[in-house]
């Protein structure tokens, strides 16, 4: 079924949204993590990445053109799919909409004509912004700022956990950090008042409990009179703007993610984008001689969070009832929300079968005996498993009502614990890999992981998953399917046990290997030879070469 892409609402002021530039035409394949267009806002042109797969079916607002937050954007689905419903549904709901605030209108006054009227001069009232097009609450993980510090344009205020990922929000304006309306750990719906900034001094007392009600009261300021220094007023600019020792450098805020996440100075980074805006690909890109120093812009999150050694430990009395309760995260809420549906949705059934390992240690040993090589077992799984999906195709499927989709292209999710739950970074086009390939990719997207600065599109788009437990000496488990796979792999422990060989008993090394599969795609003999190939090609590592 069709999917409809609403204008998304990218920065905490934004009430409308203008196509700078169009990326994808009507007729193209998206996938997920697609830029499909550049839009402006009041505070910068940004980057719009598509959450969904599938054809591009129509363009509901053409380029250099404006419209209100929420308005038809584009439809994606599948190629030929009749759309005309959900376009005139869209075009009923608007004009519906458009009479009623017409109303609201002659009945009083907006909040937004009245604010600049009410709060006390220079004061700006920072909401919860929806930072992903499904986003309706978000949870403020870690504040970076306090309440009598300045911030500046561009600070990092907080850290705000989506439906998508943990992701960080800049300020948009300069001041003093006033007051602070969501506490960390708490969640509050798209558009709640998450902050006031302002000149230092100023009253802002009762500003929050009516901000939105269409009638802020006039607040008063302190006896010590507050320093008439104006904010900044963000302007209308086509681009982001990171302040360098050279002045200003213009990038998306892509390009700035990524070359922060590299140590690279965006400043050394030359742009192919309009007026020289520095895009994706020029990051991506860049190369610099030994000679240039680069300069590595610290993380605002440095410091912040609590040491074990800071925390106190709970005192217990003997023979008293003690109990704590955690609040749950963003990410624990949306790890409970989808693999109940997939427990509940998919019929799981599961496969074990044990592999030898002796010849597999053997091969590591030699391969890590080359100079800057590391491969672990997880890795040579993981090849294994993209080899074995290459010859049983069924496997990398997805489930939907009217077709199986058999993806030839192979995505491996890896499953990486972290502190708040679980996170699957994909390597994309795993068949395509070396092993030391895939050791270097599990390991940077595991330890960004760890850390939070994982991008959304990193975790998208997988056609099969493995599971590892076996460093926390688990034998054997079984996991629930990483939908819309159709199956996940467990790797269990190895294990030193006699076994039989050649009719002898000798000390051996195994390891267990257990296939959750959907039964809605994948039938119990597929999923058995599909096993038998994983232990061929795990018992002989050198048939991975071939």
């Amino acid at each position: 079924m069709a999917t409809v892409i609403n204008m998304p609402r990218l920065s905490d002021t934004m009430t409308e949204g203008t196509v700078a530039t169009w990326l994808k035409k009507v007729g193209d394949t998206i996938k997920e993590g697609d830029i499909l267009a550049e839009i402006e806002t009041d505070k910068a042109t940004m980057e719009f990445e598509s959450f969904n797969s599938g054809v591009l079916l129509h363009i509901g607002i053409p380029e250099g053109e404006s419209a209100p937050v929420d308005s038809l954007l584009a439809i994606i689905g599948k190629e030929g799919e009749d759309i005309s419903s959900l376009i005139s549904n869209t075009s009923n709901s608007k004009s519906q909409e458009e009479k009623v605030e017409v109303k609201e209108d002659v009945a009083q006054p907006t909040t937004q004509n009245l604010q600049p009227t009410t709060l006390p001069a220079g004061v700006k009232v920072i909401t919860m912004p929806r930072l992903s097009d499904t986003m309706t609450t978000g949870t403020v993980a870690t504040w970076l700022k306090k309440v009598g510090d300045e911030v500046k344009e561009g600070d990092i205020l907080a850290e705000i956990e989506t439906d998508k990922a943990t992701m960080e929000f800049e300020s948009f304006n300069s001041g003093t950090l006033l007051f602070i309306g969501i506490n960390e750990g708490e969640t509050a719906p798209v558009d709640s008042v998450l902050a006031i900034i302002g000149p230092a001094g100023t009253d802002v007392t009762g500003i929050a409990e009516n901000f939105g009600k269409g009638e802020a009261p006039a607040a008063t300021e302190t006896t010590e009179k507050a320093t008439e220094a104006p904010t900044k007023e963000a302007t209308q600019e086509t681009t982001t703007v990171i302040a360098t020792d050279n002045g200003r450098v213009f990038a998306s805020p892509l390009a700035k993610q990524i070359a922060k996440d590299k140590g690279i100075n965006l400043s050394q980074v030359k742009g192919s984008g309009e007026n020289g805006r520095i895009v994706k690909s020029d990051v991506e890109n860049f190369t610099t001689s030994s000679s240039q120093q680069q300069t590595v812009i610290p993380s605002a999150v440095e410091g912040t969070l609590p040491t074990t050694q800071n925390l106190q430990p709970n005192t217990i009395i003997a023979g008293e009832v003690v109990t704590e309760e955690i609040k749950n995260s963003q990410m624990r809420k949306i790890i409970a929300k989808r693999l109940a549906e997939s427990l509940f949705t998919a019929p799981h059934y599961n496969l074990t079968i044990e592999v030898n390992m002796d010849d597999a240690m053997k091969s590591r040993a030699i391969i890590n005996a080359v100079p800057d090589t590391k491969v672990s077992f997880n890795d040579m799984v993981i090849k294994a498993c993209a080899m074995a999906l290459k010859k049983h195709p069924k496997i990398n499927s997805q489930w939907k009502e009217d077709a199986i989709t058999i993806n030839h292209h192979v995505n491996i999710g890896v499953a990486v614990a972290v502190e708040d739950g679980l996170v699957v970074p994909v390597l994309k086009f795993t068949d395509a890999m070396s092993l030391s390939q895939i050791g270097a990719g599990v390991r940077d997207m595991a330890g960004r992981a760890k850390t939070k600065k994982l991008l959304p599109t990193e975790m998208e788009g997988s056609t099969f998953t493995v599971s590892n437990l076996g460093m926390f000496g688990i034998v054997e488990f079984n996991s629930i399917i990483n939908q819309p796979n159709s199956a996940i792999l467990s790797v269990g422990a190895i294990v030193e046990k006699p076994v039989v060989k050649d009719g002898q008993i000798v000390v051996g090394n195994t390891m267990m290997l257990s296939l959750a599969c959907d039964h809605r795609t994948i039938d119990g003999a597929t999923g058995a030879q599909f096993l038998q190939t994983l232990k061929v090609f795990i018992e002989n590592p050198v048939t991975m070469l071939a």
